[in-house]
């Protein structure tokens, strides 16, 4: 299984930082490179606790579609999203939202995931998502936080 995290900063209170986040618009808007569209479950306004939403996006030259599930929601400290189902064997995104003492929010996610297919999953894992998924999360942050600027 895989591991990283990424953590930003953002000029904006962690109430509005964590808003923005489950906002499947704002999610949407900030995978726009990927072509990414929400196609199921629940399509526009903010998450909250057992919603679901399928994205479809295009990435390494595939359509991939994940419905996820928020599995956890603390307003405003924490959620976490996990597939239902996808491409991954195993999706777990957690997203973190501390006070950095000046106004703003400390943004961080972990993120476990696991592709399916064994040992060439693994492989694949190493050798190619260990380095793209983390890209993903970085773009999406870099997205979210200038919606503050």
């Amino acid at each position: 299984m895989q591991h990283f995290e990424v953590v930003t900063a953002v000029a904006a209170p962690p109430d509005q930082v964590f808003a923005v986040c489950l906002d499947v618009e704002a999610h949407t808007r900030s995978m726009a490179d990927s072509s990414e569209r929400a196609v199921g479950g629940k399509t526009r306004g903010e998450l909250s606790l057992d919603d679901t939403v399928t994205f479809q996006a295009r990435h390494l030259g595939l359509t991939w579609r994940l419905k996820a599930r928020i599995t956890y929601y603390d307003q405003p400290r924490c959620f976490v999203d996990e597939q239902e189902s996808g491409p991954f064997k195993r999706w777990r995104h957690a997203h973190y939202f501390e006070p950095d003492g000046s106004g703003g929010t400390v943004m961080r996610d972990v993120i476990d995931f696991a592709s399916p297919l064994g040992p060439l999953g693994r492989i694949v894992d190493r050798l190619l998502l260990s380095r793209y998924m983390p890209h993903l999360i970085r773009v999406r942050h870099t997205y979210l936080a200038s919606t503050f600027d």
